[in-house]
């Protein structure tokens, strides 16, 4: 439980913390670290030999607290809308759809977690988006719209995995 790729996932729950102070300095730092630390993780717990399912569900629940959190202060301090906000999360209210058709099919228990090609992308470009808000970038409604599109991909590209019994979210 707790190695060295486990350790790097929950340094991500404090560094989100980060983002009560307002200056610009502590949240490109956080946004950074929480970056490399995101890249880096799985890496690691390959090498060592020390992937663990408890890692597998850690490593997305620690990206998923730090976007939460940013956006949270970012909505308290009127820097994003409540819309713009929901549709970042949007991947995960597919996910969340995926979880209950998995309950709905029996097959929740032997869900295997990995990475998959579009929650990678999201990720990185909430990444991307958080940097932009610190610096009070407005970005076109499109943007939001592509987090929608791509929560609607990761949700057939795990529908896909139930088929044909690999990726990230499928029954073994």
């Amino acid at each position: 439980m707790f190695t060295l790729s486990n350790s790097l996932s929950f340094i991500r729950a404090p560094l989100a913390l980060l983002f009560l102070q307002s200056s610009p300095f502590w949240r490109l730092l956080a946004i950074c670290l929480a970056m490399i630390t995101d890249s880096i993780d799985g890496y690691v717990a390959r090498r060592s030999r020390s992937t663990s399912r408890f890692g597998a569900i850690l490593d997305p629940t620690m990206d998923k607290f730090f976007v939460y959190f940013a956006l949270a202060v970012f909505l308290y301090e009127g820097k994003l809308e409540i819309w713009q906000a929901t549709a970042m999360l949007s991947r995960d209210f597919f996910l969340c759809l995926y979880g209950l058709f998995m309950v709905v099919l029996g097959r929740w228990k032997t869900v295997v977690f990995r990475a998959i090609r579009w929650g990678k992308v999201t990720t990185a470009l909430q990444f991307i988006v958080l940097l932009g808000l610190v610096y009070d970038v407005a970005f076109a409604w499109y943007i939001y719209l592509a987090f929608v599109i791509m929560g609607w991909f990761a949700f057939l590209e795990l529908l896909q995995g139930v088929k044909k019994g690999f990726h990230y979210g499928h029954s073994a």
